[in-house]
Formats: C-alpha cells, sequence, structure tokens
C-alpha cells in the first residue's frame, strides 16, 4: 500500500498524450446539456419514477449515433428498474478485457416544496444548472453517453471494448441494477477494471481545482430501526415511560457521542496531501492526523467539518422518525431510523451493538435494515472493501488528463464517505476506482439536499475530462 503515495499523489507524469484541450465544441456542448436535461427531467426516484425510461431515452441516443442493435440492450428485473448496457467495440483481435463503467441513473427522492426550483425540471440560473441529479449522478451520466456519442462520430477506435452500464436502484429500492446485472448477465459487465463516477473527482475551492480525489475504499452504508412500544392510553392519563421520549432520549444520547477517532492508510494519505494545499493551522492540524496515531486535539477540530469528522470516525445520525396514531392518544409505539456510514474493518452487526450500548435502554429494540427495507435482528458480519490494487494503466492517464485540464492540482487517494456501487464489483472480483471530472466547491455539496446544482462551466469541464480520459486511457 506504500505506493498510494506515490502512484496517486504525484503529477509528474508527462502531460505528452495531450495538448492543452480546446474549448468544447459548441455541437458537443449543446449535445451534452441535452443529454443532461433529459435525464434530469425524467423522474427516477424509487416511488414513482422509471430508471426503464431514462435507460431507454439513453439507448435511443447510442441507436441514433450509430452503435449495433446487438450493442446497446436494456433490461432489468420488472418495468421500472431497467438497466441499459452499452459496448463501445474496440480494435478488432484485441486481447485486453473491457473497461467497465457504472453509473446509477436513480436519484433521492425530492419533494417540490422543499426546493426553490422543481426539483424535476432542468433550470439554468445564475451560472448554474439546477435539479435533482445535478451532482448525484447525472451530470457524469450525460458525460460518458455525450463522450460514446463524440467518438463514434469521429470514427475512434479504442484499444479494447469500453461498457457503460446505466443503472437501477443505487440509492435504495429493491432493484439495485449492478448487482442484478453481475448476478444474471455477468457476461455483458465483465471487465478488467471498473471505473465508477459516483466517486471522487475535483474538489473546488470557490470555483477553483485544488485537487483530484480518487475513492481508493468506501465506508460501508447501514441502516438501522430505533423502536420503543408501550400501552398508550389516553392523553390526559401520561404514562412516564412515553414510547417517544425513550427514542427522543436514545437518539439525544447519539447525538452527543461520538463514535472512536479512526484512520487508515488511505485517510492518513489523503490528510497528508491535503495538508501541502492548506495554510495555518488547518495544515498543522491535517499534517497531525496523518501519522500512525492521529492527534486528538486536532482531529478535534477537524471535526467541526462535515467532511473532515465522516473521514476520522463513523458516523451514525438519525434521518427519520415516526410515532403515535391520534393526538389525543399516547403513542404505542415510536420508531426512528438511524443511518450510518461505517468506517472500514467495523461491520453492520458491531455497530448495532455499538448503537445498543449508546442507547443504554434495553426497553428498545434495535434492528438492521436491508437496502431492500427488510428488517433483521442482526446485521452482516461482512466488512468494508480493502483497497484495489493500483493499476498504473489507471492512473497514468488519469494524472495526465487531470495535469491537462487542471494544471498542477495533485491527485489523492480518498475514502469514500458515503457508499456506491462498487461494493459489487469489488465483491465480484473487479478492481474499481472512483472518480470523475464533475467539480462541485467543498461548501457546496447538495447531493440528496435541496436545490441541487452544479456551476455549470464544471459540468462543461467535466464533459471535456471524460471525453480526454477515456481515449487516453484506451489509447495505450
Amino acid at each position: 500500500m506504500r505506493s498510494i503515495a506515490a502512484c496517486l499523489i504525484s503529477v509528474a507524469l508527462t502531460s505528452a498524450l495531450f495538448a492543452q484541450p480546446n474549448q468544447l465544441p459548441v455541437a458537443d456542448k449543446a449535445l451534452a446539456r441535452e443529454i443532461f436535461q433529459q435525464l434530469i427531467e425524467t423522474n427516477t426516484t424509487d416511488s414513482v419514477g422509471s430508471t426503464t425510461v431514462a435507460a431507454d431515452a439513453m439507448k435511443k441516443r447510442l441507436l441514433d449515433a450509430g452503435f449495433a442493435e446487438s450493442d446497446v440492450v436494456v433490461m432489468g428485473p420488472n418495468d421500472r428498474k431497467g438497466n441499459m448496457v452499452a459496448r463501445y467495440r474496440g480494435r478488432a483481435g484485441s486481447t485486453l478485457k473491457p473497461v467497465l463503467i457504472i453509473g446509477h441513473i436513480d436519484v433521492v427522492e425530492a419533494k417540490r416544496s422543499d426546493w426553490t426550483t422543481d426539483p424535476f425540471q432542468f433550470v439554468e440560473k445564475d451560472g448554474y444548472f439546477y435539479g435533482r441529479g445535478t451532482q448525484d449522478m447525472k451530470d457524469s451520466d450525460a458525460a460518458v453517453v455525450e463522450s460514446f456519442i463524440r467518438m463514434r462520430r469521429e470514427g475512434f477506435v479504442p484499444d479494447r471494448d469500453i461498457i457503460l452500464a446505466l443503472t437501477a436502484d443505487e440509492e435504495g429500492g429493491r432493484s439495485n441494477g449492478v448487482d442484478w446485472l453481475l448476478k444474471n448477465h455477468r457476461d455483458l459487465i465483465d471487465g478488467a477494471f471498473a471505473l465508477n463516477p459516483d466517486a471522487g473527482g475535483p474538489e473546488l475551492e470557490k470555483g477553483r481545482a485544488v485537487s483530484m480525489g480518487v475513492e481508493a475504499t468506501e465506508k460501508l452504508y447501514a441502516d438501522y430501526r430505533v423502536t420503543a412500544t408501550n400501552p398508550g392510553g389516553h392523553s390526559s392519563l401520561p404514562r412516564p415511560d412515553n414510547a417517544i421520549y425513550h427514542v427522543a432520549d436514545a437518539l439525544g444520547r447519539l447525538e452527543k457521542t461520538p463514535f472512536p477517532l479512526e484512520a487508515n492508510e488511505v485517510t492518513r494519505v489523503y490528510f497528508a496531501s491535503v495538508a501541502k494545499t492548506e495554510k495555518g493551522q488547518l495544515a498543522e492540524d491535517l499534517k497531525a492526523v496523518s501519522g500512525t496515531v492521529p492527534n486528538a486535539e486536532a482531529a478535534q477540530r477537524l471535526s467541526k467539518d462535515p467532511i473532515y469528522n465522516s473521514l476520522l470516525h463513523t458516523t451514525c445520525v438519525a434521518t427519520m422518525m415516526s410515532a403515535g396514531h391520534a393526538p389525543n392518544a399516547l403513542p404505542g409505539s415510536a420508531v426512528a431510523n438511524v443511518n450510518c456510514r461505517i468506517f472500514p474493518g467495523h461491520s453492520q452487526e458491531e455497530i448495532r451493538q455499538e448503537l445498543i450500548r449508546i442507547f443504554a435502554d434495553p426497553t428498545l429494540k434495535v434492528q438492521y435494515v436491508t437496502n431492500s427495507g427488510e428488517v433483521m435482528e442482526k446485521g452482516s458480519d461482512r466488512k468494508s472493501m480493502a483497497p484495489p490494487p493500483l493499476d498504473p494503466v489507471v492512473f497514468k492517464p488519469l494524472e495526465a488528463t487531470v495535469n491537462s485540464i487542471w494544471p498542477g492540482i495533485p491527485v489523492i487517494a480518498e475514502m469514500e464517505t458515503g457508499a456506491s456501487d462498487s461494493v459489487y464489483t469489488m465483491d465480484a472480483g473487479i478492481p474499481s476506482y472512483g472518480f470523475s471530472g464533475m467539480g462541485v466547491d467543498r461548501d457546496d455539496v447538495r447531493a440528496h439536499g435541496r436545490d441541487e446544482r452544479i456551476r455549470v462551466v464544471d459540468f462543461f469541464a467535466g464533459v471535456e475530462f471524460e471525453y480526454l480520459y477515456l481515449k487516453a486511457l484506451t489509447s495505450q
């Protein structure tokens, strides 16, 4: 693992493969925007949307661009959960295994009342594109589809096949597309390695790129159901064991009980690298948590920043709560959902037991909830994925492409603080790397939140990055 620092931080590689990139051609700019708008305005939420509609739309675009019918398919377990798999054919006779690109086209639920714009209307204003999926991750989906069309139009022949899988239910639901394809059609998406634009990417400070993050490992996702019950009764006769109070007290203890400070080789390299881009106390603190034993005082200061906090601890937070059946009756039950992002090395069951310890209330039931919504008495003992080998076939063209668009910024290994479909490809034995060209200001991360947006210039930079990188990757 010593090679993480050597291989990912250095940007001294020659960029001879590239001239400085020209401005994105007008026609390609228009096409990318059109595809992006079409994806944003297709509702792909689990509740009422359909990934099949979006998958069919992208299939039509590729067929119209000249791709063979046999190379673009839409399939899934039901009518609403379609996945598109497209194969860009490489050089005849090539013995190189394909490149696999995975990108989910489903999005998190969004309420119109929470937004200042319609979340399922593509809006351009004040230099930003607004809409659900503009950050997570229809921006990258549009960029890859546009790059496929652009390369096809130019007659580009890669040195191996490139497979694009646009998939369902990464954000929730019972039909995760990557998992389903691997179990039912592994031959269609088998690759030497997988690229996942749902992680990593340029980190911006007020529009200026300061680093390119590459997901080298990620946290483990878990939901837990916390339940209190009692006989209920008339509200004029309050009971001391009110179910709402039991759950609320437990959540209050959780809020005030941070999980232990932790580090691994990926986070240590990340903090050491970011320290070189900062100044003053922040730089000193970042350096202080990059050692074998992170400095606790520095970590406490850094933890005031949600991003740094999530890189230093397992995090668990209450996200949903329901209770009661009438305004004039005591609740017979109260239920809360606690969402955890688990530091590598710990399992879902281990964290369930830790929640029980923190809550310190034997009357509460704490159960694990699977991605499909099934409630289990215990969580899995499976732990987070180990970092994949750092393949120079992936990283040399990455460093050169980054240097051609954002000269001089470091390429830095990072731990994904959320979760991504890389867990499925990694479990299937396909090394997986997370990065895209879509930059977002570190203080403007709105994925899963209201008024999700991406700066217009950053979207088009990401489109150009995808095109240049795919060509460099498959021209070695």
